[in-house]
């Protein structure tokens, strides 16, 4: 795999694991993507962000690594996940199918969007191996046959649904789901982002027509995916801001900035601007009579992610995230 200025190849892991209230097991979770069995550590790795939410009852780990060790990390992290989290005692609003739910697999610098599809397909074939009954479903380049997105994966499945049966779900990889461990979506895209704006209201309904309205498979902005749940008294439009190869054509000079491009091998990737994206919704909600009270951005953007990873990788830093203590949910 080809290098970058860094001199190494980086791939990032955003892990979505549903645990976030036994904070003794998120940090073993997170330790685990450092250190093998044997407590050695895993070289040119760093956990960058820990992101958790009481009422998801979810947790959002940020784990970077070369592509040669990226996987090892992963698996290690996941065996650990699957290890502490009960998923059939799961309760929490945030829809989820598994223990450890998303492993999604994301290039930095020096790695193509194939070769993350291979390392995440390696990661699924690991997992099942080392966790005997784990079960898990291909999204995105790791899904050879189909490059079905996480969305359309997840819609086929019955993740947005509130009361899924995994029993009923058939694996990509790995036996048929059980409810210790669920099943668990593993695939490879580019870089996806999670944004969450507060609303100063407990009215649901409302949340749920504004993330209608800025999703883009009803006709929102472009690469957003957007739910609505109750947090804290209050209600959260929860944003999945997706990475896309091309930007919508014959737009106009000033629609050009609603978009944030960055590059990885020779391919251009862009975003929507994440002030555009809460300039939208606080317009929504305006229109409604209610106001936003503060808009977080799980982690860090893609050209974040990738300098944070250089300067935690270089100054071997595996433990960064114990720096941003207060970025908690």
């Amino acid at each position: 795999m080809t290098s970058s200025k860094f001199g190494k190849s980086l791939v990032a892991c955003l892990l979505n694991v549903s645990e976030a209230r036994n904070k003794d097991n998120i940090e073993r979770i997170a330790r685990a993507a450092l250190f093998n069995i044997r407590g050695q550590k895993h070289p040119d790795t760093a956990v960058l962000n820990v992101f958790s939410n009481y009422d998801y009852n979810r947790s959002v780990l940020t784990i970077v690594s070369t592509s040669e060790w990226i996987g090892k990390s992963v698996v290690s992290s996941c065996v650990e996940g699957f290890t502490c989290i009960d998923h059939s005692r799961h309760e929490g609003v945030h829809p989820c199918l598994g223990g450890i739910d998303l492993v999604p697999i994301y290039p930095l610098s020096g790695v193509t969007l194939e070769q993350c599809g291979e390392i995440a397909r390696g990661i699924a074939e690991e997992l099942v191996t080392q966790v005997p009954g784990c079960s898990m479903f291909l999204f995105g380049y790791a899904d050879i046959a189909e490059m079905r997105s996480l969305a359309d994966k997840r819609r086929s499945l019955g993740w947005f649904r509130k009361n899924c049966n995994v029993d009923e779900i058939k694996a990509d990889v790995g036996m048929k789901p059980c409810g210790k461990y669920g099943i668990t979506g593993v695939g490879a895209s580019p870089y996806v982002m999670n944004c969450n704006i507060t609303l100063d209201t407990q009215d649901l309904t409302s949340g749920k027509a504004i993330a209608t309205a800025i999703r883009e498979r009803t006709g929102g902005l472009k690469g957003v995916q957007a739910m609505a749940f109750p947090n804290k008294g209050q209600v959260e439009i929860a944003c999945n801001v997706e990475s896309f190869r091309d930007i919508p054509e014959n737009i106009s000079a000033a629609d050009v900035d609603k978009y944030v491009s960055y590059h990885i091998c020779g391919d251009t990737f862009s975003y929507i601007s994440l002030h555009h994206i809460e300039a939208k919704v606080q317009n929504l909600a305006a229109c409604k009579g209610i106001k936003t009270t503060g808009t977080a951005l799980v982690g860090f953007t893609p050209q974040e992610c990738r300098v944070t990873a250089e300067y935690a990788i270089s100054h071997g830093i595996g433990e960064f995230w114990k720096r941003r203590q207060g970025v908690f949910m």
